[in-house]
Parts: structure tokens; C-alpha cells; sequence
């Protein structure tokens, strides 16, 4: 794709703006050396002092769905008795991020017919997250609890190389931080060591329908960068392009 002043759009941009949380996946296989390609790609990640504090267990078959039953009866039967070791979102989230939490749900359940209110129907759905909504594998995700929060971000670099990864794959993927909260569950079934952490999930696979595509928006950089001494170069060494949602093929 070419875009004003020349600007090509390179296959990772591709990558980046197609890739999107899947949430209905086909059972289709993939196998182990896709995997261990996609994790041997994606632990180039930056990390500060190469300390690499990830740390990822690979389910699939009968292994994974020993840890969804598990996982769903929990959420079935005792979803209030457990609570993540971390705390992903503020407890009062100010604006503009309240605002696009709400957008969420409306678009998010909306696309599903699920009211907001309906919160027999929101349990539901937050049920296919331990099915790995279908995935044929899943990850869990940890980081050493001793470690501080330089080394999240890190890991967030990490998972996203992953994601990224599986999508050069031609694979879907959803990072899903539910899997936290049931760290009492999974630590025995994964021989988890008490130092580590349970940070998140990862599904992988295909998606059930090729035409999903990302359902939500995302600010525009205008909203989220500010640019100095850019006026002081000319014309010519200015890059435009336009938005990604003008360009065509």
C-alpha cells in the first residue's frame, strides 16, 4: 500500500493493524513447531538487562482441557471465592479511559446481542475465556513475583511479540488477563512455583469465521502524541501518510 508522499506500508504495519482479539476460533491444529517458532521469535523482545522474566506454559489436547474444566467450574461455582495477585485496572478510572471502558462494553456486547445488564449472559461469555474460546492451544503466562515493574513492561513487549508472531503465522490469537484470577487453580495443575505469578492467557489458533476483523476503535495520534522541531524540516524531508482508514490497495 502507498500512501501520500510515497510512503510504503510494510508487511509488519499489516501485522500490527489487522491483528485483533479473536474470540471464536476454529478447532483446526497447530502443532508444536509453530509454537516453538512463534516463542523463538518472540523472545527478542526488549528487556531491560536481558533479564527476560517471562516465563510460558503451553497447553493443548487433553492437558488443556483438564485446565478449562477446571477454570470453568470455578467461574461456575466460586468465581467470588478467587481474586488476581495484581490489579489490572485503577479502582476509579478517570477520564478519557472510563469513557472508552464503557465504549467497550456497549460495542463489545452489543456485537454479541448480550445487554449490559444481562449479567447472567456477560457470565457466560466470560466462561469462553477458560474454553480458550475454542482455541486449539493456550498459553499461561508468568512473571517472577520478585521482580519489579520495569520487568512488566518487559513482559508486555514480550506478549506482544507473540502475538505478533502467531499473526505472521496466519494465526489469531487473545491475550486474556482472566486467567489471574484464578492463579489458586492453575498453580497445582502447571506446577507453577510459588515465585512466579499468573500475569495472563494466551489463545492461538484460527479463526472460526476469516472475516472478523477489529471491532474496536482506537484513538487517533493526534489524541495520544505531542511532535517538536519537526517544523524545522523542509517540505521534502516530511513523510505524510494518510490514516490507515483512508489508504487502499
Amino acid at each position: 500500500m502507498i500512501g501520500e508522499g510515497g510512503a510504503a506500508r510494510s508487511r509488519i504495519d499489516e501485522i500490527i493493524a489487522g491483528r485483533f482479539a479473536c474470540r471464536d476460533f476454529s478447532s483446526a491444529p497447530v502443532g508444536r513447531g509453530t509454537i516453538e517458532q512463534i516463542l523463538r521469535v518472540a523472545r527478542f523482545a526488549p528487556s531491560g538487562a536481558n533479564i527476560q522474566p517471562w516465563h510460558v506454559y503451553v497447553l493443548t489436547g487433553a492437558a488443556k482441557d483438564r485446565v478449562s474444566a477446571a477454570l470453568r467450574e470455578a467461574h461456575e461455582t466460586a468465581r467470588d471465592e478467587h481474586v488476581s495477585e495484581y490489579s489490572y485496572y485503577a479502582t476509579d478510572l478517570p477520564e478519557p479511559y472510563l469513557q472508552r471502558r464503557q465504549e467497550f462494553g456497549r460495542l463489545f456486547y452489543g456485537s454479541l446481542g448480550i445487554a449490559q445488564s444481562d449479567l447472567t449472559a456477560r457470565a457466560g461469555q466470560t466462561a469462553k475465556n477458560y474454553a480458550f474460546f475454542g482455541a486449539p492451544v493456550g498459553l499461561i503466562v508468568t512473571i517472577d513475583r520478585r521482580l519489579q515493574v520495569g520487568s512488566w513492561l518487559d513482559l508486555g513487549m514480550f506478549v506482544q511479540n507473540v502475538l505478533l508472531a502467531a499473526a505472521g503465522h496466519g494465526l489469531q490469537s487473545c491475550p486474556q488477563e482472566t486467567f489471574s484470577k484464578y492463579h489458586r487453580i492453575l498453580r497445582p495443575l502447571l506446577s507453577v512455583p510459588e515465585e512466579q505469578m499468573v500475569v495472563c492467557g494466551i489463545s492461538i489458533g484460527r479463526a472460526r469465521n476469516a472475516a472478523q476483523s477489529r471491532l474496536m476503535p482506537r484513538a487517533d495520534v493526534a489524541e495520544f502524541a505531542s511532535f517538536a522541531g519537526f517544523e524545522e524540516q523542509s517540505a521534502t524531508q516530511m513523510e505524510r501518510t494518510r490514516p490507515w482508514e483512508a489508504e487502499t490497495s
